[in-house]
């Protein structure tokens, strides 16, 4: 219980820091797995996108991955004021 309370809340930063990054790999490795196995999802209609060369249907898809990102690494920053109230803004 000394180690949850103590070194957990110290850790919490990192780990919220390395999960916004990996759901940014997570949305760009999503092209790769769903056309390998063929599930549809964003990464297809990208794929697909390229394919037929529509590039609206490409730019709507990475600026909704884009926007995506941004959003979920804007919320890691604001939990970092929750997680740590040494933090201000």
């Amino acid at each position: 219980s000394v180690i949850f309370i103590h070194a957990f809340k110290n850790a919490l930063l990192p780990i919220s820091t390395i999960i916004g990054l990996q759901f940014g790999t997570l949305l760009s490795g999503a092209i790769l797995t769903e056309t390998i196995f063929s599930w549809p999802g964003i990464g297809t209609w990208i794929y697909e996108g390229i394919l037929a060369r529509d590039y609206p249907v490409v730019q709507g898809g990475v600026v909704f991955v884009a926007v995506t990102f941004v959003i979920v690494n804007l919320l890691v920053d604001i939990s970092y004021a929750w997680f740590d109230p040494r933090i201000r803004w």
